[in-house]
């Protein structure tokens, strides 16, 4: 009778070998029967092809592990310590479920990639010239009714009664610098503020900051937002104040 070599090549590893096993007879990978896997395992071990010489060494220390797991379960223990010892499969059990997860995990992967083989994409072909346009904003627009020349009056107003608190006298003694002022940070800061209010006075909005940098870059952040439309503003007549709503 003619005997037919199996080829250890034709599995990835040990455990690749174990889960053939498990599959094959049907059992439950979380209730191994050691002693007929362990016997099974080992026969396919006997009958190695010469080309499965050099790679036996994984494949031979996975059968001592068998080995001393079927010892530990036929070996004779008192209720004890089964309880305090546990089940010597749990490891081998562990090893083949996050074996068999990164195994069907990699089969997902060559499908995807197969799946990609078949796509084609078209290099883009837009002009530079519309790829880099950028529409400009008429900042008169964004004011509705209102001009910037009135938003302007505010802001000098504000800017004049900054500069009248300096002590002319203390002034001299030096400046202490601060920390440099982000346009982002304070654009966050206004969208929070504005957020929480829905509406706030302008001139309000502008007085709660001190120092020129502060109105400065505060400014800034108001017509930024505006651009971006985060908020807009409003006046109902033409001596009123200026209003700003948010419109998140």
């Amino acid at each position: 009778m003619a005997t037919v070599d199996v080829k250890i090549s034709n599995f990835e590893g040990p455990l690749d070998l174990l889960l053939h096993l498990i599959d094959k007879n049907k059992y439950s990978i979380f209730d191994i029967p050691i002693v007929e896997i362990t016997a099974q395992y080992l026969a396919y071990l006997d009958d190695l092809s010469e080309e499965d010489y050099d790679r036996m060494s994984d494949f031979l220390l996975m059968a001592a592990q068998l080995i001393s797991i079927k010892a530990k379960m036929l070996l004779p223990k008192e209720e004890e310590e089964v309880e305090e010892e546990g089940d010597p499969r749990d490891e081998l059990v562990q090893r083949l479920l996050q074996y068999k997860m990164y195994k069907y995990a990699s089969y997902e992967l060559k499908d995807m990639e197969m799946d990609a083989e078949g796509a084609y994409f078209k290099p883009s072909t837009i002009p530079a010239e519309v790829k880099n346009y950028k529409e400009e904003v008429d900042p008169a627009e964004l004011v509705g009714d209102l001009t910037l020349v009135r938003l302007k009056e505010i802001f000098e107003q504000i800017m004049k009664r900054e500069i009248d608190r300096i002590d002319p006298v203390r002034s001299r003694f030096g400046t202490i610098t601060r920390e440099e002022i982000k346009l982002e940070d304070r654009m966050i800061e206004v969208r929070d503020e504005i957020r929480g209010l829905k509406s706030i006075n302008f001139r309000t909005l502008l007085g709660r900051r001190k120092g020129k940098m502060n109105l400065i870059v505060t400014f800034l952040a108001i017509l930024e937002l505006m651009k971006t439309g985060v908020l807009t503003i409003r006046q109902e007549g033409i001596f009123d104040e200026i209003i700003i709503d948010s419109l998140e």
